[in-house]
Formats: structure tokens, sequence, C-alpha cells
């Protein structure tokens, strides 16, 4: 049996933006299922819903639990009684060494403030490390939105970026080395927060 036709016979209704995600809701709680390849991720309001869906699915479909999520798709996660925190500490990391800028020194902001973008600087002629790194640091901005600003100035240059450019995104990886332990946290309240 397919795993949508199961979770339909669950009560699950497939959303009309995602077809990978589905809702089951009633006045006592909201039951949200992702699936991603094979895996699912489950959401609630109420932990005796999961127990019943995965007691339902059980019947239907072989399955194995495994537990809390602590990391996703580059994502690490965590959860407390102020919310979820995640960060992508992990994936900083392996950037940072994929170019050799791991044992780098640290700055205090992802931007020079003396910067002047439109001062003349040398193309650069082999640009491939720079589209990937700009690429990841795209990736990067879903966990770290005090880079999105100067990621996406990066990222207007990615078809003919300069030694300038370059250097701006060295200085981005020197940033997020010295900030590399923060998170972002959605509280139960429903605020994000950076800490």
């Amino acid at each position: 049996m397919k795993l949508s036709v199961a979770l339909k016979t669950l009560g699950f209704t497939r959303s009309n933006a995602d077809s990978s995600l589905f809702i089951q809701q009633n006045f006592a709680n909201k039951l949200i299922v992702l699936i991603c390849v094979d895996d699912l991720i489950i959401m609630e309001s109420n932990e005796t819903s999961v127990a019943k869906l995965k007691t339902g699915l059980q019947r239907q479909l072989s399955i194995k639990n495994l537990g809390k999520m602590k990391y996703f798709l580059g994502i690490e996660m965590a959860t407390s009684s102020k919310g979820v925190f995640l960060n992508q500490r992990k994936y900083i990391l392996n950037m940072l060494q994929d170019v050799e800028m791991l044992h780098t020194k640290p700055t205090i902001t992802p931007l020079d403030s003396k910067l002047r973008l439109n001062s003349p600087s040398k193309p650069l002629l082999q640009f491939t490390t720079y589209q990937r790194i700009v690429g990841k640091l795209i990736y990067l901005t879903i966990t770290r939105p005090d880079i999105t600003f100067v990621v996406s100035l990066l990222s207007q240059y990615m078809h003919a970026p300069t030694t300038q450019h370059l250097d701006m995104m060295k200085r981005i990886l020197r940033y997020l080395k010295g900030t590399i332990g923060r998170d972002i946290v959605m509280t139960c309240n429903g605020h994000t927060n950076i800490t």
C-alpha cells in the first residue's frame, strides 16, 4: 500500500500547496506529516495523536520509529521548553573545511562597513568554487538570516564575480567562523529569535 493512501485512510488530507504534506485537524489537535523520500516528519499538538498515527501506519505498512528528529537536510534540531532550536554548525564547519578556512581568524561583522561595491577589481577566471560556496551560503540563510543581505549581494555576481566579491565571500566565512554557535529559535508562541 502506498503511504499517501495509508495516510488518507487515517483521516489525513493532502495539502494543495505541497503534495508531500498531509494534515489531520480536529477540534482537539492538529497533526502534520511531511514525507521526504522514505522518511516522515511528524509535527503535533498532542502526543497521543502521534501514538495513534504510528499504530495506524504500522497496521498498514512496515515502519520504523527513529525517535525525535535531531538532524535533517543539514539542519540540526533540538527542542526545549523554550521552543525548537535550529542550527547548521556541522554544515558551516564542512564549508569552512572545504575552502580551507577552518583555522581562519574570525570577524565580528559579515560585511565591511567601508566597502565600495563598484570599485574596480579583477574578474575571477576560475569561479566555480565561488558559485558553489555562494550556493551553500544561500542554503545557510535558512537558519542564519543575519547573513541574508550580504549573500544576496554575492549572488547577484554569480556569473561574473571579481576578486572583490571573493573577498566579500571570505569575510562572510570568517564571520560564520566567529558566530558558529548561533541558533534560530522558534518559540512555542510562534516567535522566531536568533541566539
